[in-house]
């Protein structure tokens, strides 16, 4: 296996996305990494998250139609993306390990994990509709 060389920038994310819970984009994440590495590009940045997320060191989701999102708690859980405003949050609630089996049921190969999203309109949203 080919080592992987350290990068302090790259650090710098995942601590960044660790101090979070609010799924920041790639430009929020480079806006505070220039803070600390001004000559930090944004390519090196999207290569960076793409790179973490690949190693599962990191989540990477979309939001209908809106720029991906990042979330540096890798383990099981849900999210909620509001179609109205973008904001993104943590469902508390069980991972529903049973879904896996289920799917693995239709599908000719083997599940491992699962992610899922879901989509509505978060309290502050449907409080100025009324």
């Amino acid at each position: 296996m080919k080592q992987i060389k350290y990068s302090r920038q790259r650090e710098a994310i995942k601590i960044f996305l660790a101090s979070r819970t609010d799924h920041p984009t790639a430009d929020t994440i480079y806006m505070a990494i220039r803070e600390e590495y001004p000559n930090i590009s944004l390519g090196t940045v999207y290569r960076n998250l793409s790179f973490l997320a690949d190693r599962g060191e990191i989540l990477k989701f979309s939001c209908e139609g809106k720029a991906d999102r990042f979330d540096g708690t890798v383990y099981p859980h849900y999210h909620f993306c509001c179609k109205s405003c973008g904001m993104v949050s943590d469902l508390n609630m069980p991972e529903q390990s049973e879904m896996n089996h289920i799917a693995e049921e239709h599908f000719d190969g083997k599940i491992e994990s699962h992610q899922l999203v879901f989509y509505g309109q978060c309290a502050k949203c449907m409080k100025s509709v009324k």
